[in-house]
């Protein structure tokens, strides 16, 4: 094996990478006990299907998944259908509503804990009318729940376009969650993830919205299970969970401050949602199971110094973080081909996957690194980078 590989920098130059040694982590599919943790997992765009920009998404069903069951062999759930598999951003809804089919059905032979999700991504994008959103929804519920899937009730661009006040998400929420057959999760997701969803529960005043969502959780809470929050704002994620009617959990989805939420303080701690984890799997298992122990600093050894791969994965724009789950689940093995649903394979630079490479490397990640070397060099060589 060559130890070292010439990497780009963002101004064009190449510097040598000298390559780190494995981080050697246990399989448990048991998932953890202290605290709930699932892991977004993308899909794998079929390498000779068309899945350009707009096209129909064909998926590698079979590559898809077995990163499902590596994911359930860490004992992490899988959130599904979520914004990490491209909903909104080529993952179409046949596409999504047999990817929901499959999965629960796989979940069912391993074992597995799986959520999917609920939206009205479906509908035309003028679709304005709270009952023609709600009714979009209702569709979409009753094809998961008779799949056998868990509910997450994703945020809605047609809602966040036509809702008058905060009334209309009352009206909306009251309706759908009269019709879960079990807790559901709800879901709030930041503009920095999905610009579309600015102003989401009613108002861009921040604490107004969160005002809004905590009546909805107050008001159902015996038919919620917790709320998957994604502002990327660490203050108000920790104001946020010490308000939550009892019983009902806050799943982070800050993939910048996840260690420090997750462990908590104060004996207030976050659960987990997040599409960080589909990249770091065996890391992030490892330090949940430390918790499990009382462990803290073996917690923080573990999962603090995936910190800045997933600060680059998420950075601007955050709504591309898809690519870097993508293309370290190819250099990782997981998968035959760095081919995404909709060309979304484009949405990073060169350099920027190379940086994602070098984090990724030095945070011990890459089951075998030879192989995640020759990948490397491979996609270079496409691209045309000099050696």
């Amino acid at each position: 094996m060559s130890h070292t590989i010439q990497l780009p920098d963002a101004d064009g130059s190449l510097n040598t990478h000298r390559m780190s040694e494995p981080i050697p982590r246990l399989t448990e599919s048991t998932p953890p006990e202290s605290r709930v943790a699932y892991a977004a997992a993308h899909v794998v765009g079929d390498p000779c299907g068309t899945n350009a920009p707009g096209s129909p998404a064909e998926v590698d069903w079979e590559s898809t998944m077995a990163f499902r069951r590596h994911l359930w062999s860490h004992g992490l759930g899988v959130a599904e259908a979520m914004d990490t598999a491209q909903r909104g951003m080529g993952l179409d809804w046949a596409a999504t509503r047999e990817l929901i089919h499959r999965s629960a059905a796989e979940a069912a032979e391993v074992g597995g804990r799986v959520a999917a999700g609920v939206g009205t991504d479906h509908l035309p994008a003028d679709v304005t009318d709270p009952d023609e959103i709600t009714a979009g929804y209702a569709e979409q519920l009753e094809v998961t729940q008779q799949a056998g899937a868990r509910v997450i009730l994703m945020a809605s661009r047609q809602l966040a376009a036509g809702a008058r006040d905060a009334a209309d998400y009352h009206k909306v929420y009251d309706r759908l969650l009269s019709e879960v057959q079990h807790p559901a999760i709800l879901h709030w997701l930041g503009p920095a993830f999905d610009p579309a969803l600015e102003g989401y529960w009613g108002s861009t005043d921040i604490a107004a919205a969160t005002e809004t969502l905590l009546e909805i959780l107050h008001a159902h809470a015996h038919r919620i299970e917790g709320v998957k929050v994604s502002l990327l704002d660490l203050e108000h994620e920790i104001q946020l969970r010490s308000r939550l009617p009892e019983g009902v959990r806050l799943y982070t989805g800050d993939d910048f401050n996840y260690p420090r939420l997750i462990k908590g303080e104060g004996g207030s701690h976050s659960d987990a949602l997040l599409g960080v984890f589909a990249a770091i799997a065996p890391a992030a298992s490892a330090a949940l199971r430390a918790l499990d122990n009382g462990d803290e600093t073996t917690f923080d050894e573990v999962l603090v110094p995936t910190v800045p791969l997933a600060r680059h994965l998420f950075s601007t724009p955050t709504y591309y973080y898809k690519t870097g789950i993508a293309f370290l689940s190819w250099l990782s093995g997981h998968q035959p081909g760095f081919t995404m649903v909709g060309g979304l394979q484009s949405g990073r630079s060169i350099p920027h996957l190379a940086e994602t490479f070098r984090l990724a490397d030095r945070a011990g990640l890459f089951p075998d690194p030879e192989l995640a070397a020759t990948r490397m060099r491979q996609l270079l060589d496409v691209a045309g980078v000099p050696r």
